[in-house]
């Protein structure tokens, strides 16, 4: 086939960037961007010298795939309608408000044999893929994952906005079903949990750790693995990635370990993302990070916010 003829919906903080990155791919066309907001979609077309729409609908016709940037509340309606009418989707994450519309997106693009990505762009992180493969069988997982607090992002609570991030990636390095989730966290500056903390138990055994928070003074990005004989962590925001493994057993007052380290290129995730998500509709392969897989992250972030929700209704 010729080049995926793509669009952006939402074309705010973030979805500018999406936009951006189409532009970069030679295997697809940026036909527009679309939002509801006239003013900001003209500046964004503008920019990138490509047509601005602000009513979505008129995407239907003129273009294969779109990448889906807008309000959280908005993506299930938004990705409903595109993949209803034959169009690919990439939806940011979290892909939707609820588990049962994550359901029901998974369904209509199973049914139309359509492509559905979810925007987990860590999964792209470079530090990430070059670790993978020394995960084989971790025993315990702990991240750190805060930020300062942004006014874009407070239409969902921390758990939708920056805890998926992880229960994503462990998901994907454990496979195994969820035993148990425990879970605690407060709302500090919004009317929605800010801070939060959960426990997660698989049946295979590993145990996950996960503190997530957006009213911190500085970023932090980190990942830790335990598992036997190695510990290895990443840091996602600088690609630093070190790696100890014990090499033998103990002699006398020493324990011969072995230190590796290297440090990648940040590169660009969110290029990368998109480029998967151009390749997977014109090899007809499927996504990375598949809508199945945006789904499973979704049911066990609903656990996680259950049981927070559950835990503060006792100090009301």
């Amino acid at each position: 086939m010729g080049k995926v003829r793509c669009a952006v919906v939402g074309v705010g903080y973030l979805g500018r960037f999406h936009a951006q990155k189409y532009k970069m791919i030679e295997s697809a066309e940026l036909v527009g961007v679309a939002d509801a907001q006239a003013e900001r979609v003209h500046e964004v077309a503008g920019e990138l010298g490509v047509k601005a729409f602000t009513d979505y609908r008129q995407l239907v016709g003129q273009v294969d795939a779109v990448t889906v940037a807008a309000s959280t509340k908005a993506h299930f309606e938004l990705a409903k309608f595109f993949l209803s009418n034959g169009i690919h989707v990439n939806v940011e994450k979290p892909m939707t408000s609820t588990v049962l519309e994550a359901e029901e997106l998974v369904r209509i693009a199973k049914e139309k044999d359509l492509r559905l990505q979810v925007g987990h762009v860590e999964r792209f992180n470079p530090a990430l893929q070059a670790a993978r493969s020394k995960l084989e069988m971790p025993l315990f997982i702990e991240c750190h994952r805060l930020a300062p607090f942004k006014p874009r992002g407070v239409d969902v609570d921390v758990v939708l906005d920056l805890m998926i991030h992880d229960l994503d990636v462990i998901l994907s390095l454990v496979k195994s079903p969820v035993k148990s989730v425990s879970a605690v966290g407060a709302p500090v500056l919004t009317q929605l949990v800010d801070i939060a903390n959960a426990r997660i138990e698989f049946e295979s055994g590993t145990v996950a750790n996960i503190t997530s928070s957006r009213v911190s003074q500085n970023a932090t990005r980190k990942f830790r693995v335990f598992q036997k004989s190695q510990y290895l962590s990443i840091d996602f925001g600088t690609g630093e990635v070190n790696l100890t493994t014990k090499t033998g057993e103990w002699e006398g007052e020493s324990l011969p370990l072995e230190f590796e380290s290297w440090s990648l290129e940040k590169g660009d995730a969110l290029l990368a993302e998109t480029q998967a998500f151009v390749d997977a509709i014109r090899d007809q392969k499927p996504c990375v990070v598949s809508g199945q897989d945006g789904l499973v992250a979704m049911a066990l972030a609903e656990r996680v916010r259950e049981d927070i929700y559950q835990r503060l209704k006792s100090f009301r």
